[in-house]
C-alpha cells in the first residue's frame, strides 16, 4: 500500500513542503529512504523501526521505500522519523491516511517512541501557511515555536503514541503558552551602569537612533565591551516581523531555547576574531546561517576587529551595505538577511596604550601603521561613526554622575525613528537614514544651505569619497532627527564630521 504524509525542509531560512511518500509492498525485508536525504535521513530507518516497535505497534517485515520528494533537493535531519513512522502506520492500516491530510508532521523519535525537538519549525510552518495546510503536528518543544502563527492549529505530540492518539481522534497534548525567548545575552545591563565617557555614550545613541555603523578607539579597560553590550538596550522593541524572520533565523540554527516561542529582545553576536569567513557569512554543503544573519535585526559586534583575519573582514562589505547575503554552492544558492548594527573595537596600536596618559606605549611608527593597515579603506568607509574611548578617571569611577538610564535614552531613539518611520514610510523595509537608498536621502532629506556648504568643504579637505559624502549626510540627518529638526542644519553637519574623522 502506498501512503502520503506531508512534511518540510529548509533552505537557508526558507521552509518548503515535502512529501513523504511511503510503500510497503510484498518481497524480501528492505527499507530503502529515497529523494537526496543526508546521512541523519538515512539513519532514521533504524530510529522509525525501533520507535514503532517500541511504542507497542506492528512493523511490516516487507519491502518498504520511502520517497521524500521533490526528489531534486537536498534534505537533512532527523525532522522526517515522525511522518515517515506515521506514513508507514497508515500504509499498514494502523492509522487512518484521512486523518493526515492537510497537516503537515515534523519530528525526531527515539528508540523508545518519545519525540524530540527539531530545528526549522517556524520556517516550516510559514511555508505550511503559504500552501493552505490547516494544522501542524510537531514535539512538544517546537509547540510554542510553531504556535506563533495564529493561522495553524498546532498538535504538540510527547511521542508515536501519542501522534497515533491525536489521528485517531484523541486529544492532543497540552499546548504550552508560548514564552519569548531572548538570545542577546545581554540581560541586566544598563546604560546608566557605565560612568562618564559623553562621547561614546552620544554616538552610541546616534547609532541605535539611525541605524548606523560604530568604531569605538581605545585602550584595554576603557568600556569598549561595555558599551557595546548596552545597545542593545536603548534599541526599539521588535516589530512582528521582525521577530518572525529573526525567530526563523536561529531555529534553523538550532539556536533557539528548547520550548521558546517568537524572539522578545534583539539579538547580540559577538563571535571570537579566530571565526572562519563561512562561519561569518554562512555556508555549508547544504547552506546555514552565519552570523551576520544571526545578528539580523539586532547588533554584530566585533571585538579587536584589527585582530579578524582580512577575508572575512573583506566578506562583511556586501551585507553592510545590501543588508543580505547570498550563499552559492554547487546545487543551491540562498539569500539570507544581514541587516545588523556591525560595532566594532580595536586598540589604538598593538601593545593598545597609544595616546594614554597613565601608560606608555611601546610599538614603533612601523608596528602601528601595519596594525592599522589591517583594515582596509572600504570597509571603513562603511563605518559611518568612529570615536575615541578613554579610561575614565578614579573621581570619575568613584562619583559618576546622574547617567541616564537605558530606558530614558529608547525613549529619544523610538522618537527618531518615528519620524524615519514617517519619512520614509512608502519604501519597503527600508526606514533608517543608515539604509535608505541614496536617491531617497537627496530628494527626501531637507538640508539648510550653511549645512551644504560645510558638507562640501569637509569633502574637499577630508577627501571623502562620495559613500563618504553621503554617510555624513545619513548621519546629520539622524542628529536632526534625534533633535526633533526637520531640517538639517550646519552644526548636524559638523558633529556628523566630527564622528567621521575622529580616531
Amino acid at each position: 500500500m502506498l501512503s502520503i504524509v506531508l512534511s518540510g525542509g529548509v533552505t537557508g531560512i526558507d521552509g518548503y513542503v515535502v512529501r513523504v511518500e511511503t510503500d510497503v509492498t510484498r518481497g524480501l525485508p528492505a527499507f530503502a529512504t529515497v529523494g537526496l536525504g543526508d546521512s541523519a535521513v538515512r539513519e532514521g530507518r533504524d530510529r522509525v523501526a525501533s520507535a514503532i516497535r517500541n511504542a507497542g505497534f506492528r512493523f511490516p517485515m516487507d519491502r518498504i521505500t520511502v520517497n521524500l520528494a521533490p526528489a531534486g533537493v537536498r534534505k537533512e535531519g532527523a525532522r522526517f522519523d515522525l511522518p515517515i513512522a506515521l506514513g508507514l502506520l497508515a500504509a499498514t492500516d494502523q492509522v487512518d491516511p484521512g486523518a493526515l491530510e492537510r497537516m503537515v508532521v515534523v519530528g525526531e523519535l527515539a528508540l523508545d517512541g518519545s519525540t524530540r525537538p527539531v530545528s526549522g519549525v517556524l520556517p516550516i510552518a510559514l511555508a505550511a501557511e503559504r500552501e493552505g495546510v490547516s494544522s501542524i503536528m510537531a514535539p512538544s518543544g517546537n509547540a510554542a515555536e510553531a504556535s506563533a502563527l495564529d493561522s495553524l492549529r498546532v498538535l504538540p505530540v510527547a511521542s508515536l503514541g501519542s501522534a497515533v492518539r491525536v489521528l485517531s481522534g484523541g486529544e492532543a497534548d497540552p499546548c504550552p503558552r508560548a514564552p519569548r525567548a531572548d538570545v542577546s545575552d545581554v540581560a541586566g545591563c544598563d546604560l546608566c551602569d557605565v560612568k562618564g565617557q559623553l562621547f561614546a555614550k552620544r554616538a552610541l545613541e546616534i547609532a541605535a537612533a539611525g541605524g548606523h555603523n560604530l568604531l569605538m578607539v581605545g585602550p584595554p579597560g576603557a568600556g569598549k565591551t561595555m558599551l557595546a553590550r548596552r545597545l542593545p538596550t536603548i534599541l526599539p522593541p521588535l516589530t512582528r516581523g521582525e521577530s518572525v524572520t529573526a525567530t526563523a533565523i536561529h531555529s534553523v540554527s538550532g539556536l533557539l531555547p528548547p520550548g521558546s516561542g517568537l524572539l522578545e529582545t534583539r539579538p547580540f553576536r559577538s563571535p571570537h576574531h579566530t571565526i572562519s569567513s563561512s562561519g561569518i557569512i554562512g555556508g555549508g554543503r547544504v547552506p546555514h546561517p552565519g552570523e551576520v544573519s544571526l545578528a539580523h535585526t539586532g547588533v554584530l559586534f566585533l571585538d579587536e576587529l584589527p585582530e579578524f583575519r582580512r577575508d572575512v573582514l573583506e566578506a562583511l562589505r556586501q551585507p553592510l551595505e545590501d543588508g543580505y547575503v547570498t550563499i552559492v554552492r554547487s546545487m543551491v544558492s540562498v539569500r539570507v538577511p544581514a541587516s545588523f548594527a556591525l560595532i566594532a573595537s580595536m586598540n589604538p596600536c598593538p601593545c593598545g596604550h597609544l595616546g594614554d596618559p597613565g601608560s606608555k606605549c611601546l610599538c614603533t611608527p612601523a608596528a602601528v601603521r601595519r596594525y592599522r593597515l589591517k583594515l582596509s579603506g572600504p570597509l571603513l568607509d562603511r563605518i559611518d561613526i568612529r570615536v575615541p574611548v578613554t579610561a575614565p578617571g578614579v573621581k570619575e569611577l568613584q562619583e559618576g554622575g546622574q547617567e541616564p538610564e537605558s530606558e530614558v535614552v529608547r525613549r529619544r531613539v523610538e522618537a527618531a525613528r518615528e519620524m524615519q518611520r514617517e519619512r520614509y514610510h512608502d519604501l519597503a523595509d527600508v526606514w533608517w537614514n543608515a539604509s535608505v537608498p541614496v536617491a531617497a536621502l537627496i530628494e527626501r532629506v531637507r538640508t539648510r544651505p550653511e549645512a551644504i556648504e560645510a558638507a562640501g568643504a569637509a569633502m574637499s579637505r577630508l577627501r571623502l569619497s562620495a559613500r563618504a559624502y553621503h554617510r555624513v549626510l545619513r548621519v546629520a540627518r539622524t542628529i536632526a532627527d534625534l533633535a526633533s529638526e526637520e531640517t538639517i542644519l550646519a552644526l548636524h553637519v559638523l558633529e556628523a564630521l566630527q564622528y567621521r574623522g575622529a580616531e
